[in-house]
């Protein structure tokens, strides 16, 4: 059974040069395990100047943007927030509009609060709808029809709204309601 198996073992054929490594004892490299080519590890050789430079600047920016994003959070959550509201997300449009309303992290400004609020209202965003239709009653310009108010706070109400429930029954109680 030995024999089969040496049968199908593949040898690798040497010169007669490398068959004495010459000890005494009469072993060659071929009885050797891993008796090839041996690599030794080379020494490293250390990072070009540029490369050590590249780190230390990537470093520091990282620290520089980390105390900017502590400092300047609101900004920063703006400017993300709005990213977000660009791709198309309702509540990112929502938390923009809010935003402008209220002047969290940039100027007042109740048009462009609109415009947010009707982008994430037509998304289905129950607070959006809510803001939208409070905002078109209080006068703020919006490119809402006669009644559509109505229609947002209906359903901003059905998706849970608890000031919509209330806005509802007030008009109700003085008999405008649909």
């Amino acid at each position: 059974m030995a024999s089969a198996a040496d049968s199908e073992l593949r040898h690798r054929l040497l010169p007669e040069s490398e068959h004495d490594d010459g000890s005494e004892q009469g072993t060659s490299l071929a009885d050797l395990p891993y008796s090839g080519k041996v690599f030794m590890a080379r020494k490293k050789k250390p990072d070009p100047t540029y490369v050590r430079v590249l780190e230390v600047l990537a470093i520091a920016a990282t620290i520089v943007f980390a105390l900017y994003c502590y400092y300047y959070f609101d900004n920063v959550h703006f400017h993300i927030t709005r990213g977000y509201a660009h791709l198309g997300y309702a509540t990112a449009q929502h938390q923009v509009g809010q935003r402008y309303l209220n002047g969290a992290g940039v100027e007042k400004h109740a048009g462009k609060a609109m415009e947010w609020f009707r982008k994430a209202a037509d998304q289905g965003h129950p607070h959006a709808a809510y803001n939208l239709a409070v905002g078109h009653l209080k006068g703020y310009e919006t490119d809402l029809q006669p009644g559509e108010s109505h229609r947002l706070i209906h359903h901003a109400a059905a998706k849970g709204v608890q000031e919509a429930h209330e806005i509802l029954n007030t008009l109700c109680t003085r008999g405008h309601c649909v």
